[in-house]
């Protein structure tokens, strides 16, 4: 069986008329590539931690989930190797759009407001420092693009798109969503600085939570022991990694292919702590 579709993380099986199968692997992409080397179990992790959150949040909004066990799934993923990385979904008709809730100052937003601009509508007053906590979350919008960057756009061009009903109800999902979350995960010592959320309608005309949610590919966690203002926290996610490809970058080429061991290890241990931490 050949994926519809693979990704730079995940690759996604259609199955039936109204099933997908999503398949987290262990790779691992930056600054847009794809690297020829893997991260142990990153795939499970993330399989994981997304699970966890879907069943913490299905009271507050319907989710795609509908299988989790390998062996409850057609033949071809009863292979071990799928065990802990794979779920059955619910096929949707995706709306095209993102939403981002952030919660904290960093990012494109941070570079937006130094510059005294708003960024996706929003309009930051008040005196910042980096990676300070919002007085109030907001909503950043983006346009999903399958062959480039997703787009940055404004919340108004997503009511004129959905409509005022449907826009308000989406936003209201998705504060509630990152309220719940991100109160239980500072309990646990995380910062969730900022997460994002897809959705789509299923056959019944409902609108239903997809992709994946607070997972450090998803959002960004920060270790709250470490947290101060000012600067760029320590992050429970590939930045490790994408550090060390920009400390050994030569003539503007990163060396994707000469990651050394320990690196990749430390980036394993970063994704499993934040798990550790979320989940048990």
């Amino acid at each position: 069986m050949k994926p519809l579709y693979s990704g730079k993380v995940r690759e996604i099986y259609d199955i039936s008329e109204n099933r997908l199968v999503i398949v987290a692997t262990d790779r691992i992409s930056a600054f847009d590539h794809i690297l020829p080397v893997e991260i142990k179990n990153k795939g499970i992790i993330l399989n994981r931690m997304s699970n966890f959150w879907f069943d913490k949040t299905k009271e507050i909004v319907k989710n795609h989930i509908v299988e989790q066990k390998t062996e409850n799934m057609p033949a071809f993923f009863q292979d071990k190797w799928f065990q802990g990385r794979t779920v059955m979904v619910e096929k949707l008709q995706m709306l095209p759009f993102e939403f981002v809730v952030r919660g904290y100052l960093l990012g494109s937003i941070w570079d937006a407001y130094k510059k005294g601009k708003p960024f996706c509508g929003n309009i930051l007053s008040g005196h910042y420092q980096m990676a300070q906590k919002l007085d109030h979350p907001v909503i950043t919008p983006a346009i999903k693009r399958n062959d480039s960057h997703d787009e940055y756009i404004s919340i108004q061009y997503v009511q004129s798109k959905l409509g005022d009903e449907l826009t308000g109800q989406i936003k209201t999902i998705c504060f509630k969503l990152y309220e719940v979350c991100s109160r239980y995960a500072f309990s646990r010592g995380i910062i969730i600085a900022d997460a994002k959320f897809e959705f789509g309608w299923n056959r019944e005309g409902e609108l239903v939570l997809a992709d994946e949610i607070f997972t450090p590919d998803s959002s960004r966690f920060w270790d709250i022991g470490a947290y101060k203002t000012g600067v760029s926290p320590k992050s429970f996610d590939k930045q490790f990694l994408r550090d060390w490809l920009t400390e050994h970058q030569a003539d503007g080429a990163y060396p994707f292919d000469r990651v050394p061991e320990n690196i990749l290890e430390q980036t394993a241990r970063i994704y499993q702590e934040c798990l550790k931490r979320i989940v048990y």
